[in-house]
């Protein structure tokens, strides 16, 4: 079993999702180990992984798009190999659980492949209950925060959804899909300062000493916009639906006619939220 040294600003949930494995491998293959206590420096183990042997033709952005995982894990799973200069026959790793597409399960159904414009990916009448997905996706939250902090991205975005017209469900996916719920996440810079909880537009970050207001600022920000961009609500009323709105809110500017055309950003987003939304799960979401 391969071994991660951690990192300052590591979470069990980043480290899954960097190397596109589930919650539940990782956490089971550190029976011993407080995911809410990590130290820089400290070694955990991660699971298995397989391999691929490279094509031709293929980059590393065709292979994590054929076997439906983020770049950005399939290159922390090959940190020793340069993207920009594969060779034919050339193996290369690929993280636990990347065998051609995504699985989980909401009734019985599996992660769907969805693709193209916004009128092929499932209605809102489609998503699951604002109620099933949060009991969902709390527990995902319990990776990082605690019980009195879930409460209050519960009440924030509630709040938010109200003020905003924004659907709950829509402001809660997409709080998973930029951070798995997690509060104290990171700030990331990709020419342009993303903070908080919904990785907004230069908006505020978490603070410890005012947590209920923070998180709720935090959740105003990524869905109504800061002084500096938009959020989920001017997006949603300049393209008319959410996965248009979704791809926007990720990448800046979209492809109307291909929604997973990352256009510099994550090539998955739009297509996982909309499993998200529909209460599909998968390892590594």
């Amino acid at each position: 079993m391969n071994t991660h040294t951690i990192q300052d600003g590591d979470t069990f949930h980043a480290i899954a999702q960097r190397l596109g494995i589930s919650l539940d491998a990782l956490q089971d293959a550190n029976p011993g180990i407080n995911p809410n206590a990590l130290r820089v420096g400290q070694a955990i183990s991660l699971p298995g992984s397989s391999v691929y042997t490279i094509q031709d033709g293929d980059t590393f952005w065709k292979i994590a798009e054929r076997v439906g995982i983020p770049v950005d894990a399939l290159q922390a799973a090959n940190p020793s190999v340069n993207s920009s200069v594969l060779h034919v026959g050339q193996v290369i790793n690929l993280p636990e659980g990347s065998t051609g597409s995504h699985s989980g399960s909401n009734g019985g159904d599996g992660y769907v492949q969805y693709s193209g414009p916004a009128l092929n990916f499932p209605d809102p009448s489609q998503w699951a209950s604002y109620d099933a997905l949060w009991a969902q996706n709390s527990r995902l939250m319990k990776f990082h925060n605690s019980d009195s902090e879930i409460a209050q991205i519960k009440s924030a975005i509630e709040t938010v959804a109200s003020e905003s017209g924004i659907d709950a469900r829509a402001i809660l996916c997409i709080i998973m899909q930029e951070c798995g719920g997690n509060v104290r996440v990171p700030t990331t810079f990709n020419g342009v300062r993303n903070p908080g909880i919904m990785q907004s537009h230069n908006g505020v970050e978490f603070s410890p000493a005012n947590p209920a207001a923070s998180i709720l600022q935090m959740v105003k920000d990524g869905t109504e916009g800061t002084a500096d961009g938009p959020g989920l609500k001017q997006l949603y009323q300049r393209y008319g639906n959410y996965y248009s709105t979704f791809r926007a809110y990720n990448s800046g500017s979209i492809n109307e006619n291909d929604l997973n055309d990352p256009v510099g950003a994550t090539p998955g987003y739009v297509r996982d939220t909309a499993n998200r939304l529909t209460g599909h799960t998968w390892g590594g979401m």
